[in-house]
């Protein structure tokens, strides 16, 4: 039993129905119509596939699987059954029935089966709440990301469209969502300028994104979930700070973006206790992101189709936001190369001696420090040297590295 999940638009189900290519295969999509619709839909697909003489009416998903399993202790087969967390809304039981018919079966089938699901939170609680009846049953949990910053400078040399600044603004503004850059790539839109005018025109299949594959997931909450993704996404990223603006309290909102949906990163400083209250918070999805903070926040213009307006904000306040993008392309270079055990932020109380990458080396006793600027001119050595002094106190016995960071020596790193 595996399970793949992940946001939308990452590749799931394509990346199932790949490995099921020249195999006997069946999918079956979980599609928001009643229990008995949707087993005649399936018992269609499993005669189509299996010529398999089937007696009455069959009305519910139990003895769906149940056939199923029955069938897969007599040849081979992958089973995938995609958006299985609609299941949730439709019949919950089914879970259940799932986990006593695998508990019975699972010794003797020769399935690979395979659930897909989009809504993170939702997959989560199916398999990994210890109260829910499939908890403990999957052999592999994949969750799906974007492509690294590696996948994206290969898919740009394969189109023979690579600069720096090219990557740089795919990885801004698409965060490596494999649909994303499949759409830019079939436009062959690759630079700064031509991705925005994609971004923007009427009819654009990124106008709308972010409530297609959030609403589903707030629910009816979903006002003040935006409302906070949007001030993130403005770079108020402390919970106080947010909350004097809603006047109301987050907290169980904050906990659900980070925990239950996945979408924002809770970050300390370097060195920081773990019951330490200095903390940051982050959305983690740059299409989210830049959807929010140029979208959505400008949702009226949106309505009125006044892309030329928003053009015009993107380019007045590009500069500004791309700071902290290439502050975390850089954190993914560093992951990427596998050098280090720990990266992270450094900043004291009151957003003081604030220090872009701190990536320490416990194995060989050595820490990178490094500033990180569009403008290389403004970074200065002795600065940098300056904020650090109170955390290298902490590593006295490390060799300590210094590194001035821009768009500039992108290429060194990409090719670490």
């Amino acid at each position: 039993m595996s399970v793949i999940t992940g946001r939308r638009r990452i590749g799931k189900t394509y990346l199932a129905r790949k490995h099921a290519e020249n195999k006997k295969h069946l999918y079956l999509f979980v599609s928001k119509k009643p229990e008995i619709l949707l087993c005649k839909e399936f018992i269609e697909t499993i005669q189509n596939t299996f010529e398999y003489p089937i007696l009455g009416e069959i009305t519910n998903f139990k003895t769906v699987f149940k056939l199923l399993m029955e069938l897969s202790t007599k040849e081979q087969i992958i089973i995938i059954i995609d958006e299985f967390q609609e299941f949730y809304n439709i019949n919950k039981s089914v879970y259940s029935d799932i986990q006593n018919l695998w508990d019975e079966y699972k010794d003797k089938t020769k399935a690979h089966l395979i659930f897909i699901g989009s809504i993170y939170s939702l997959m989560h609680k199916i398999f990994q709440n210890s109260k829910e009846p499939l908890f403990g049953r999957a052999d592999r949990i994949i969750y799906l990301k974007p492509f690294p910053p590696s996948a994206l400078k290969e898919i740009l040399l394969d189109y023979k469209a690579y600069t720096k600044e090219n990557l740089f603004y795919i990885f801004m503004i698409t965060g490596g969502v494999p649909k994303y850059i499949d759409i830019l790539t079939k436009d062959k839109s690759f630079t700064k300028e031509k991705i925005i005018d994609l971004f923007l025109q009427e009819n654009s299949p990124f106008i709308n994104e972010g409530k297609t594959i959030l609403i589903e997931e707030f629910g009816k909450e979903y006002g003040t979930y935006f409302a906070i993704l949007e001030m993130l996404s403005e770079g108020r990223t402390s919970r106080s700070e947010i909350e004097s603006i809603l006047e109301r309290n987050i907290g169980g909102y904050i906990e659900k973006l980070e925990t239950d949906y996945d979408l924002i990163q809770k970050r300390k400083p370097i060195g920081a206790k773990s019951t330490g209250k200095v903390q940051k918070y982050y959305i983690k999805d740059n299409f989210l992101s830049f959807w929010f903070r140029f979208l959505y926040r400008n949702r009226t213009a949106i309505e009125s189709n006044n892309y030329p307006y928003i053009k015009k904000i993107i380019n007045k306040n590009i500069q500004n936001y791309s700071g902290p993008i290439l502050e975390k392309l850089y954190h993914e270079l560093f992951i990427e190369s596998a050098e280090f055990n720990i990266i992270g932020n450094y900043w004291e109380r009151g957003n003081k001696n604030e220090i872009d990458i701190v990536a320490i080396n416990d194995l060989e006793k050595r820490i990178v420090i490094a500033e990180v600027k569009m403008n290389l001119e403004k970074a200065k050595i002795n600065l940098l040297q300056e904020k650090s002094l109170n955390i290298i106190q902490k590593y006295n016995d490390y060799k300590i590295e210094y590194k001035l960071l821009g768009m500039q020596n992108l290429d060194e790193y990409l090719n670490m």
